[in-house]
């Protein structure tokens, strides 16, 4: 099946429990640059929401202003997290309406939002849990961002202070599903957004000695937007996924990989900021070398840092896992440097796996 026309992923929106807060845990954590705003001083009455850029991806955060906001039942049931996956399209009506024609259930159909600036187009359909894909098109728009939406006041976040670390574009988005759910979400991708699976991942990829998952990484036609899919597997304990499950009540984003073009460099700077990454033991760097061969990055460095190698066919990559970044063990965020590869680190997926284990164990979830 023909695949939707898709430009890029256009932003990540968040619902959290106070997005000033959350931005600036962004900004002065990840590096990300405050830009936009949107709340009662735009008349915007029902929320607040910021708007955060760096290299090419945009995060929007938003919370209720009242108890009368129609998402709040968010916050009590999943806390902070991902809730819509925004779509770049070259026509909002014709990406909204073969979804819907194609299964996908509608939540918002589409509409021009207009200001001095221009007309921003949306629409948005269900995807896994109460997760969405929005779709979008600014082709007719100048502003900041969206109609209600105005550049950030400088007393408020001022733009020059920002400090960037590095992050370039989001690289892909993990979605955690319910046991037995991972394939109908994978014929959903392919049959309502005409993705196809580049590769998947069983429970001898992606087992310890107490859990295991599995694992199909679809994407789009052009191979910009890919959404790796996990659901639990059967094994002695109950699983990083399963946890997720409980912890966020239900399915959701698990994970967001943000690429950058020097991992040493971005990670020293947010460990500089306090971003608490996962850890391995020693003993994974010490054949590291024997496993994916020369590579240019000094080991010792990677092993001060935690940073992780693996290789395929086509070169190698680094990546690194920091821990969940609110109070539920839910959504957390990977770096990643690409050096030709194009995997998903499966030469990691053991010792990643025993380190989340023993997060855990540590919070007796295990």
């Amino acid at each position: 099946m023909n695949d939707i026309p898709l430009r890029k992923i256009d932003h990540v929106r968040f619902f959290v429990g106070n997005a000033r807060q959350s931005a600036f845990f962004y900004r002065n954590a990840f590096g990300f640059d405050v830009v936009a705003y949107a709340g009662l001083e735009t008349k915007v009455r029902h929320e607040a929401g910021y708007v955060l850029k760096q290299g090419d991806i945009t995060f929007v955060l938003t919370s209720p202003l009242s108890d009368q906001h129609p998402e709040c039942y968010r916050l009590i049931k999943h806390g902070d997290g991902v809730m819509d996956i925004a779509l770049e399209v070259p026509d909002v009506r014709a990406a909204f309406d073969e979804a819907v024609r194609r299964g996908a259930q509608p939540v918002r159909p589409p509409e021009a939002l207009e200001d001095e600036y221009g007309v921003y187009e949306t629409a948005s359909i269900l995807a896994y849990g109460d997760t969405t894909h929005s779709f979008v098109n600014r082709d007719r728009y100048r502003g900041v961002f969206a109609p209600g939406f105005k550049p950030i006041d400088p007393d408020r976040y001022n733009p020059s202070t920002a400090r960037p670390v590095g992050l370039v574009a989001i690289d892909h988005m993990v979605a955690n599903v319910e046991e037995g759910k991972m394939n109908e979400w994978v014929d959903w991708y392919a049959k309502v957004l005409g993705f196809t699976q580049l590769i998947s991942f069983d429970d001898k990829d992606i087992s310890t000695e107490y859990s295991a998952l599995m694992s199909k990484v679809m994407q789009n036609g052009t191979g910009r937007i890919k959404f790796p899919i996990n659901e639990p597997a059967k094994a002695k304990r109950r699983s990083q996924i399963e946890e997720y499950l409980t912890y966020y009540g239900g399915p959701g984003v698990q994970h967001i990989a943000m690429m950058t073009g020097d991992i040493i460099k971005t990670v020293r700077a947010m460990r500089a900021n306090d971003v608490s990454f996962l850890r391995v033991p020693k003993t994974y760097y010490e054949a590291l070398t024997d496993r994916v061969g020369t590579i240019q990055e000094d080991i010792r460095e990677l092993a001060e840092l935690g940073i992780l190698v693996d290789r395929d066919d086509e070169g190698y990559m680094l990546q690194i896992f920091t821990k969940p970044v609110s109070d539920r063990p839910t959504l957390f965020f990977e770096i990643i440097q690409r050096r030709g590869s194009k995997s998903f680190g499966k030469g990691n997926f053991k010792a990643l796996f025993e380190a989340i284990e023993r997060e855990q164990a540590l919070r007796g979830t295990l």
